[in-house]
């Protein structure tokens, strides 16, 4: 599928690489489900499900709120978004996690920077499975601090 004409190399892989797992799944690929996937992966935001439907809805008229937050639900249970919270904020933001890297959130203005240079140690999920009892499912790692605009 070819999508926008500013959708780079990288973009176009992830983007290949979700539905195809999608599918493999025998999960339906329907246009407004690539139309969300494609948002996610492109978006340089942490956008809501509510900012994606407004954002799609002019090219999809027939797409619900509701059709946002079933696929926004799908690619959170395969691996391939995560929930983001702001301080002070009952907004969920969603971020794609085709690469790896770390949330910086502002505890005062709720903005979200994602920090890329960075490694990132994988949790030993047998050895937490074995002291807790719990099957770990997903690590997610943010970091909260105030911005610079937020210094001045």
């Amino acid at each position: 599928m070819e999508l926008h004409s500013h959708f780079n190399a990288e973009n176009q892989t992830a983007f290949e690489h979700v539905i195809q797992h999608l599918k493999e799944k025998g999960i339906r690929i329907t246009e407004t489900r690539k139309a969300v996937v494609a948002y996610i992966i492109e978006s340089d935001d942490h956008p809501s499900a509510e900012m994606i439907y407004q954002d799609l809805i002019p090219n999809y008229p027939n797409m619900s709120l509701a059709t946002v937050y079933n696929n926004l639900k799908l690619l959170l249970e395969e691996g391939f978004v995560t929930k983001l919270k702001r301080t002070n904020d009952n907004t969920t933001y969603y971020d794609f996690m085709g690469h790896e890297h770390l949330n910086v959130i502002c505890e005062v203005c709720g903005k979200i920077t994602d920090f890329m240079d960075v490694e990132i140690p994988s949790l030993k999920k047998e050895a937490h499975t074995q002291q807790t009892g719990y099957k770990i499912t997903k690590e997610v790692l943010s970091i909260y601090g105030i911005c610079p605009d937020c210094q001045n």
